[in-house]
């Protein structure tokens, strides 16, 4: 897949170089002829092909637009000239952009599988192997997040255990343990039933009781 601007380089394959240049030319062409008729300009156009052969278009005579060429660009101010070089300076950009996004454009298509006719085995080899690992990108891209997601679910697994267990250790409420019956406490006889008995008066009580215990 495409990302980002992509920096123009020379076709390394020979035909798919000879059919680009063959459209280029060809659009080049033309679009100098539309530009002199519909604007009415004076264009002249050369282009060499690789192997040395001219292509050229001139919208009256070559010879005189070369000259008339040379003589404004003699005659133009400084100034001047230094502003027609930055606008042909942003024009080149701007045809360099289009261009660009032609290519763009035209990967994308290749990489949908459309438009895959004018492509040599290599150009298909090369798609083929892009879209392989963009393929392995999206599968390991899915394993991460499903294996986030199954992380989420256990800590979220843990935490209701654990609170589970919170409330299951948590001690009862004070009114559930006074409402529930209480168990009978064994009582000794020593200190349930009173064992001595007192007669007479207050000083002698002790040693009554202590006789009748011996005498019980």
């Amino acid at each position: 897949m495409v990302r980002g601007k992509t920096q123009m380089k020379r076709i390394e394959n020979a035909t798919s170089r000879q059919v680009t240049f063959s459209k280029r030319r060809n659009g080049l062409l033309k679009k100098a002829f539309e530009l002199s008729v519909l604007c009415d300009a004076e264009i002249a156009l050369i282009v060499f092909s690789t192997r040395g052969k001219l292509y050229e278009f001139a919208s009256s005579s070559m010879q005189q637009t070369i000259e008339r060429y040379r003589r404004t660009r003699d005659n133009t101010p400084t100034a001047f000239r230094s502003d027609e070089q930055n606008m042909q300076h942003l024009k080149e950009e701007a045809a360099s952009m289009m261009k660009n996004i032609d290519l763009l454009e035209a990967s994308k298509r290749k990489l949908m599988g459309e438009d895959l006719g004018s492509c040599s085995i290599e150009e298909l080899q090369q798609i083929e192997q892009q879209l392989e690992r963009s393929v392995s990108n999206v599968r390991a891209r899915k394993t991460q997040i499903f294996m986030e997601q199954i992380e989420q679910l256990k800590e979220r697994e843990n935490a209701l255990v654990a609170e589970n267990s919170r409330l299951s250790e948590k001690p009862e409420p004070k009114d559930q343990r006074e409402n529930q019956p209480q168990p009978f406490a064994e009582s000794s006889p020593s200190s349930d039933v009173e064992t001595e008995l007192f007669i007479g008066l207050p000083d002698t009580r002790t040693r009554c009781g202590a006789s009748f215990l011996r005498s019980s």
